[in-house]
């Protein structure tokens, strides 16, 4: 079914049209949420925010263009307002847990735990289209339908995130150094 029945049949009522279009994005969504948010239940949250943001505005999306990026953008701009929220309070005891040290022998658990570091301490939109792009596989053009910026404004956003991780895993010695090139990683294409 395309998504202007779909988003039709939302509008005119039917339960098994909504229940479709939250089945369609919940994966998305949620993944999205946790990933930016770092917390389960902050995600979850979110994510139901997300959805009645998205039954609320149904109206307004425009038929000629697709539903996903769309529904993504919502998302972006409600994890954006929790970490908004969670920014202007102290941070709650049930984040502590989270932060225990959960050390092992394998090199590659800490490497993972920099990179999530890494990503975590980018800028809000770095981290957005780092995230929609290595961790989810979306391309540069629904990025930019996603984050409402063009194409080569994502490019250089992705750029410039990679080029900020390497440049963390490498003060942390996890990466080398490499004296063959001064220069950071290419410009994607």
């Amino acid at each position: 079914m395309s998504d202007a029945a779909l988003v039709r049949r939302c509008l005119a009522g039917d339960p098994a049209a909504a229940r479709e279009l939250v089945e369609q994005f919940q994966q998305d969504v949620y993944g999205l949420c946790a990933r930016l948010l770092g917390h389960r239940q902050d995600a979850e949250d979110v994510a139901q925010e997300v959805f009645l943001r998205v039954f609320r505005s149904l109206r307004r999306w425009d038929a000629g263009r697709p539903l996903r990026p769309w529904v993504l953008g919502i998302t972006v701009n409600r994890c954006r307002t929790a970490l908004g929220r969670r920014a202007k309070g102290p941070e709650l005891a049930d984040y502590l847990h989270e932060t225990a040290d959960h050390r092992s022998g394998d090199d590659s658990a800490e490497l993972t735990r920099e990179i999530r570091g890494a990503v975590d301490g980018l800028r809000p939109d770095y981290q957005t289209v780092f995230v929609l792009f290595h961790e989810q596989g979306r391309s540069y053009e629904e990025i930019a339908d996603v984050v409402a910026r063009p194409v080569g404004t994502v490019k250089t956003w992705l750029h410039r995130a990679r080029v900020e991780i390497l440049d963390r895993l490498r003060s942390r010695g996890l990466v080398p150094d490499d004296p063959t090139n001064a220069n950071t990683p290419a410009q994607p294409g």
